[in-house]
């Protein structure tokens, strides 16, 4: 065999090598994932604005549905929630207007970009209703 042969050969099996270390990978993260059961299944409310340029101040108050509480996001003690916005624009979980027991507020600051936008979403555990 010549040495180009040798070589092409040996960087097919490292292609080969690579890629069943990746499918090994993918397999072992898809064995690890594990479905909800019916305890530990919730429900997500939002709220939503937008703001024009220049607006300095905007807030929502993410519905608190009867007999759920928040649900915790899975292994943490911290509560399971999602910020996503669009624009130049700082947004938060409104600490003076939030308990997590009963109300639940996101704020917004000023949009300095031609348009902003905002939705706060709460996952709750309504399984002990």
């Amino acid at each position: 065999m010549t040495p180009a042969g040798t070589a092409s050969r040996i960087r097919s099996s490292r292609i080969l090598l690579a890629l069943a270390a990746l499918l090994g990978a993918v397999l072992l993260d898809f064995a690890a994932a594990q479905p909800l059961d019916d305890s530990t299944a919730t429900t997500e409310l939002s709220c939503s604005f937008g703001m024009g340029k220049g607006e300095t101040k905007r807030s929502c108050r993410v519905p608190f549905p009867a007999g759920c509480v928040v649900a915790n996001f899975p292994g943490t003690t911290k509560p399971w929630t999602a910020i996503s916005k669009g624009g130049r624009t700082k947004c938060r979980f409104d600490e003076t207007q939030t308990d997590w027991k009963t109300r639940i507020t996101g704020t917004c600051g000023r949009c300095t970009s031609p348009q902003c936008s905002a939705q706060f979403s709460v996952r709750f555990d309504c399984s002990k209703r």
